[in-house]
């Protein structure tokens, strides 16, 4: 590998750079004294996922830094108390109208706004071995994360072997350099054919031939033909998986027919009496401008948004370039208003109505909200589906993004700025040559019109904000997106067979003379270990400033002897990845090595390795690898092992809410060991304290059904013994007060519901609706149960209810409450475990699907228990492919 400077980028030339070569006495340098350890060395595996706690600590700064202050921990208890936000607001909010918030995305959040990550010892995972309690999690996780990878060389070995038994050692190709970036498409290689417990003949490529779908599963049914064509085209699934892989293909389709995109409606000015006011004045403005300003009146409630000062800064500065384009803002007599300070804008009447027109249409009868959806349909149908060599597909986003303000995720410098409306001249149209192209709007006409049948877009054009492209692609159930993501897991399955190799490479490599190869090998390290994002290199000027691995900045890296390092810097999507991670010594021997003097905040500690060359390296050891395969192998092998580690005989008699908790547990091992993490919801707490007070509820119905039994039979106390009667000690006397008077509340608002609901029928049916008399014959029920309730408290006593009450068959309820309490507390568990961690992001992206039907299969859970419907479209070949196939493996 060339260690020129020449091969070196223009923007790492920059600042300060390391050496191309290393002198045997400055890595002698770079030699500290290692303390002793009180815990066997955990390298490899993140012992932290949250803030430096405790006192605070000497840290190793290379460039001659002394400490650093600690920062506080989070770690505290669990509260579910309503903690509101004080009432003390800036003069901005004031105007803010206190509507139903609409909670954002935890990815939207700024990250100044959000807690950060727990610590991974306060995050539920299950532990094995139960002998070894007084160990740290991060301890056992590293023991875990070690057997794995000792397990995969073993497996890699075995696989090797087992291909070299069915064919004849293969002739030693030329290595294909390939350059490539993170973000680039897994370049193409031939499947891999490999035997599976002696099933190499049953399967090609990793895939069952047979169509037979799962036992169990929502696989699509073929309907009976219908008369209509377009049904008819729809009708048979293209079941790509059976079909011979073509000899190009990077060609992905003959012919293509559509009917373009779907343009946002025209803007609607506002009524005369709704008016923006500047400092107590209405202003008077010209439709672009007005629309612009609706774009921040509307969304008031979005508190984290428009009290964001960035957002109201980026917003404020298009707004006035805005004005100063359509002639500015005039009073009611056309004289000329200056908007020269943010803070006098007044946006309140604008945000009351929308808030109305949401309200009202929120109101439309059912017969309304229908004949509108049917309507809209009607406008969306030509654009939802395309004819993709002959058959027809869905198409995923057809509609053209409307204007509005870029939000961006966490502290995106260009939050609030306006997203400006898209013309059709500013939209390229990609079609087959025979296809008759689609017409544009009246009085517009296309950007371009193309036929690249090695591009999967439909449509594409250039947003105005960040300058990026935007495309119309078909939907994620679509035969050529399902090829791809079956191509990027076949991928991480070859990885398999090489995985020990690459690994005792770059081991070696971590110790070269080099600096570019042990810079290199150094960041294999933490792409494998810690799945790490490659990072690409970006603008930071227009750009959130976001890193990875090979873009890793010097003030991003903290080292504390012996082998401790410190990851602070803001990751994809500008979510802050913080972690403490123990490393192999040479590992930390060599950080400390790229961040000596004289580099400082700014520099890269990687500046002889850029994500291009990172990806053209790995496609040394095999054809079309990119540091994304890492994440895809470490993820899928991980899952496939824990999951092979449970017997279906052992857990044959529990629930199918208990049997997804286990295989939620293994996705959330896989989601801890990957570093998938998330923020805390804004409404956890609120969705944990309505969980607790519904298995309470269950609880308290269980204890009244027992009551009943005496009630019944009294004899029944000495014969099940008092304690079977006696009531849990979280059942206060204060919270059954309290749950009574919920439970008939509730029962007054159903009854309600249901008499407002007759009369909407009886409406529509032209016939005269009930009186109010019957309404109130209706909520005599409530007052039962109230005096019902003030009895029982009185008296200690229930009263039997339902006909015909008997010892057997309230004990039959008792049995059926049991197991609604069995599900609610897995449910609780589930949720409470997932609450820092992203176990979607593992599952929809790099989890092979096949192994979550393996399982389904083998523990008896309906696949829609795993897969919603959306996944269960986009991974339906997954699902027939692998039938019921109980020997397919990873």
């Amino acid at each position: 590998m060339s260690s020129s400077e020449d091969d070196m980028p223009l923007a790492r030339s920059n600042g300060h750079l390391s050496a191309s070569r290393i002198s045997k006495s400055e890595d002698k340098a770079m030699d500290g004294p290692v303390s002793d350890k009180s815990q066997p060395s955990a390298a490899g595996i993140s012992i932290r996922n949250g803030p430096v706690n405790g006192d605070p600590m000497d840290i190793d700064h290379p460039n001659g830094g002394a400490k650093r202050k600690a920062r506080q921990s989070i770690s505290k208890p669990v509260s579910y108390k309503d903690e509101s936000d004080s009432d003390d607001v800036p003069p901005l909010a004031k105007r803010l109208k206190a509507a139903p918030k609409k909670e954002p995305d935890s990815d939207d959040e700024p990250i100044a706004k959000r807690k950060l990550p727990p610590s991974i010892n306060e995050t539920s995972l299950p532990v094995e071995d139960s002998s070894d309690d007084d160990q740290p999690l991060g301890v056992k996780l590293a023991k875990k994360k070690a057997q794995i990878e000792k397990q995969a060389e073993k497996d890699a070995k075995a696989i090797r072997a087992s291909e070299t038994k069915v064919k004849k050692p293969a002739a030693k190709r030329a290595v294909k350099k390939e350059e490539s970036s993170d973000d680039e498409p897994i370049a193409k290689s031939k499947p891999v054919k490999r035997a599976t417990n002696g099933t190499a003949a049953k399967k090609a490529n990793g895939l069952k031939m047979e169509k037979t779908p799962a036992k169990g599963k929502a696989a699509p049914k073929k309907e009976a033909k219908s008369n209509s064509p377009d049904e008819d085209d729809e009708e048979e699934a293209h079941e790509w998986w059976n079909e011979q892989k073509p000899d190009d293909d990077s060609i992905k389709w003959t012919t293509l027919e559509h009917s373009g995109v779907l343009f946002p409606p025209e803007y609607e000015p506002l009524p005369k009496s709704v008016r923006l006011y500047y400092d107590g004045t209405p202003l008077e403005l010209q439709p672009e401008a007005e629309e612009a300003a609706t774009f921040f009146g509307s969304m008031l409630n979005s508190e984290n948004n428009v009290k964001n000062p960035v957002f109201q800064k980026n917003f404020f500065s298009d707004f006035t370039a805005l004005l100063k384009k359509t002639g500015g803002a005039k009073d009611k007599n056309g004289n000329k208003v200056e908007i020269k300070d943010f803070a006098k804008l007044d946006f309140e009447p604008m945000y009351e109505h929308f808030r109305k027109q949401s309200e009202e249409k929120k109101a439309w009868s059912k017969e309304k909200k229908q004949a509108e959806k049917e309507k809209r349909l009607k406008i969306e149908e030509p654009f939802m589906f395309c004819k993709w060599d002959g058959r027809k597909e869905k198409v995923g986003n057809f509609r053209v993004e409307p204007p509005g303000l870029f939000r961006g995720r966490g502290e995106h410098p260009k939050t609030g700025k306006i997203k400006k409306r898209v013309l059709p001249e500013q939209v390229t149209i990609n079609i087959g040559k025979e296809a008759k192209v689609p017409q544009a709007p009246a009085g517009h006409k296309w950007k371009a019109v193309q036929h690249d049948n090695k591009a999967t877009w439909l449509a594409m054009w250039q947003e105005n904000v960040n300058g990026n492209y935007k495309y119309v692609m078909l939907s994620a159930s679509a035969a050529v997106k399902g090829k791809a993501d079956f191509k990027k897991f076949e991928k991480a399955r070859e990885l398999k067979k090489r995985i020990d190799f690459i690994r005792k490479d770059y081991e070696k490599k971590l110790k070269s003379e080099m600096m570019q190869e042990r810079q290199m090998a150094t960041a294999m390290y933490l792409i494998d270990k810690f799945a790490l994002r490659a990072g690409n290199e970006k603008d930071t000027e227009n750009e959130a400033d976001t890193v990875g691995c090979c873009s890793l900045k010097f003030e991003h890296v903290t080292l504390r002897e012996p082998d401790i390092v410190i990851f602070d810097f803001l990751g994809k999507d500008s979510i802050r990845y913080y972690d403490e991670c123990q490393v192999d010594r040479q590992v930390f021997k060599n950080l400390k090595m790229f961040k000596k003097p004289p580099k400082e905040d700014g520099d890269d500690i990687f500046d002889r390795v850029n994500t291009s060359q990172l990806n053209k390296h790995l496609s040394n050891y095999m054809e079309g690898l990119t540091a994304k395969v890492f994440r895809t192998y470490n993820a899928s092998y991980t899952m496939s092992n824990l999951l092979q580690q449970l017997n279906p005989d052992e857990h044959k008699n529990k629930t199918i809410n208990e049997k997804v908790k286990l295989y939620n547990d293994c996705n959330r091992e896989v989601a801890i060991l990957c570093n998938h993490k998330r923020t805390v919801g804004a409404k956890h707490e609120e969705q944990m304290e309505k969980m607790t007070d519904r298995i309470k509820g269950a609880k308290y119905q269980k204890w009244r059904t027992k009551m009943m039994i005496l009630d019944v039979d009294p004899k029944q106390k000495k014969k099940k013994g008092a304690d079977f009667f006696t009531r849990e000690e979280e059942l206060t006397d204060e919270w059954i007060i309290q749950h009574q008077a919920f439970l008939i509340e509730e029962q007054r608002t159903k009854i309600t519901k249901k008499f407002q609901k007759d009369n909407e029928k009886l409406v529509a049916e032209k016939k005269k609706p009930l009186p109010e008399k019957e309404h109130k014959e209706r909520l005599k029920a409530v007052k039962e149960l109230e005096a019902k309730f003030k009895k029982e408290n009185k008296s200690k006593k229930v009263e039997a209810e339902g006909r015909g009450p008997s010892v057997e068959k309230l004990e039959g309820q008792i049995k059926k409450i049991d197991e609604r309490i069995k599900n609610l507390e897995a449910q609780s568990a589930d949720r409470e475990g997932n609450k820092e961690v992203a176990l979607g992001t593992s599952k929809i992206n790099y989890i092979d699907p096949r192994l979550s039907v393996v399982f389904s299969n083998k523990m008896g859970v309906p696949i829609e228990r795993l897969f919603p419907k959306t996944l269960r479209e986009k991974f339906n070949w997954a699902i027939q492919s692998i039938g019921d196939d109980p020997d397919w493996e990873f």
